[in-house]
């Protein structure tokens, strides 16, 4: 089995050697092509006003001067000898959680490879507290990468469907199990945005990243991982909303 292992936080992200470490248990067939640098927050984004750069880090080790997107359309074009039977993204640094997803380069590299008929699946590991950098334990993503794949590996995906697992942010043994469960959605209401100066005198915001609450007792990602357990989420790519097509055809029938 060939698997492609990609992420939004670049190519030296202590999560990406996680997720390596849980591909080696089920392939020795596995290549890495991530961004250069950390791209979070560039969602399903392509590079298109600069050239895209490509360079190797070592055997089946690649970077890419882009988006994670951008990372795995070089992988499938330029890079692999063959399609990959599967494309893992992750272990992000951070939760990937609700409507955050649409946001997230993480589940973004998964969605292009969904685009391309691929078994793709995103793993992100939250954690509780800002400004912990490249110290965020990966404890419950060790511990239960393994546990939340095998299933996933002969599971029935739809087409155009990816899956995107989140673990907890406590440590491995006090995770309660796997919970599947549907997309939470976020009061964005309480979301900040820090206001600041920089050193010569210029003002600033900064998004911040917490601090954004959510409704308990709705069975969503969000609430599984407040229970302690791993969130497994199926996200299918048709947006259409069904039941706004006929009111909304009647309109124009005129």
């Amino acid at each position: 089995m060939r698997i492609l292992l990609t992420n939004d936080d670049g190519i030296h992200a202590p999560g990406l050697e996680v997720l390596e470490a849980i591909a080696r248990q089920f392939s020795d067939d596995v290549w890495i092509v991530a961004p250069s640098e950390e791209q979070s927050g560039a969602g399903h984004s392509l590079t298109l006003g600069r050239p895209v750069r490509l360079h190797q880090h070592g055997e089946r080790r690649f970077a890419v001067s882009g988006t994670p997107t951008d990372a795995v359309m070089m992988a499938l074009r330029k890079v692999l000898p063959g399609a990959p039977d599967l494309i893992l993204s992750g272990v992000n640094r951070g939760a990937n959680l609700g409507d955050d997803v649409t946001y997230s380069g993480t589940v973004s590299a998964a969605i292009e490879g969904a685009l391309a008929g691929i078994r793709s699946i995103a793993f992100s590991q939250v954690y509780e507290k800002e400004g912990m950098g490249d110290t965020v334990p990966f404890a419950a993503a060790e511990a239960w990468g393994t546990k939340v794949l095998g299933p996933l590996l002969g599971a029935p995906f739809a087409p155009r469907t990816m899956v995107n697992v989140n673990f907890p942010p406590i440590a491995a043994a006090a995770v309660q199990g796997i919970r599947v469960c549907r997309q939470g959605f976020h009061d964005y209401a309480r979301g900040s945005v820090v206001e600041g100066t920089d050193p010569r005198g210029y003002q600033y915001f900064w998004f911040g990243l917490h601090g954004i609450e959510h409704t308990p007792g709705n069975a969503t990602d969000l609430e599984a991982i407040q229970d302690g357990y791993v969130s497994v989420t199926p996200l299918q790519l048709d947006l259409t909303h069904g039941p706004s097509l006929a009111a909304l055809a009647e309109r124009y029938s005129g």
